[in-house]
């Protein structure tokens, strides 16, 4: 179900070591997390500190809770640790939700939105549809840009939603604190 990656799982006996050694590591998704791009939290427990419903897990140097909700969505992750922080891989890119209502969302990103923003140097992808809510990714010259929100509310919103009525809203899942050149230059 839940793999660590070797520097994850020194770390986490570490961070036990100094805990007592009879903690173990809670996982469960972040509040309020997109259902198409879920962050997740990891804590220390004192032994019996979880909740009766966890999914029990033994990675075979310590103990690993998962909050029953979140199991599923970490079938076949990767717990990393790199950068001073761990990360949660999961292992495929989840396949977009909502079937057709996605589709039809990915060509209107693709043949009317993507066209528009390129000349920026950016570009958006749907991650899914979920709740008729379209779950898109920015990356290129809209992350990290300044502008993002405004692009994302009075452009492709309002494009998505007379393109295709059933969809009530766009959220973006973009780290915009990674963009690394989010501003367009000419060359």
């Amino acid at each position: 179900m839940l793999t660590f990656t070797e520097a994850a799982r020194a770390r986490v006996r570490s961070f036990l070591a100094d805990f007592g050694d009879d903690g173990a590591l809670r996982i469960s998704l972040e509040a309020g997390a997109s259902p198409l791009a879920p962050q997740f939290e990891l804590e220390l427990i004192e032994p019996g500190d979880h909740e009766g419903d966890d999914v029990v897990l033994n990675s075979g140097d310590f103990p690993v809770y998962v909050e029953a909700a979140s199991a599923e969505r970490l079938e076949g992750a990767v717990v990393d640790f790199s950068g001073g922080a761990f990360e949660v891989a999961l292992s495929a890119e989840a396949p977009l939700l909502g079937g057709e209502l996605a589709e039809r969302v990915a060509r209107v990103i693709e043949e009317r939105v993507n066209p528009g923003i390129a000349a920026h140097g950016g570009r958006i992808a749907l991650m899914g549809v979920h709740d008729q809510v379209a779950w898109v990714r920015m990356s290129g010259g809209c992350q990290g840009c300044g502008l993002a929100a405004v692009t994302l509310r009075q452009g492709v919103e309002r494009m998505l939603r007379e393109a295709v009525p059933e969809i009530v809203g766009v959220r973006d899942v973009t780290d915009h604190a990674g963009g690394r050149n989010p501003f367009y230059r000419k060359s």
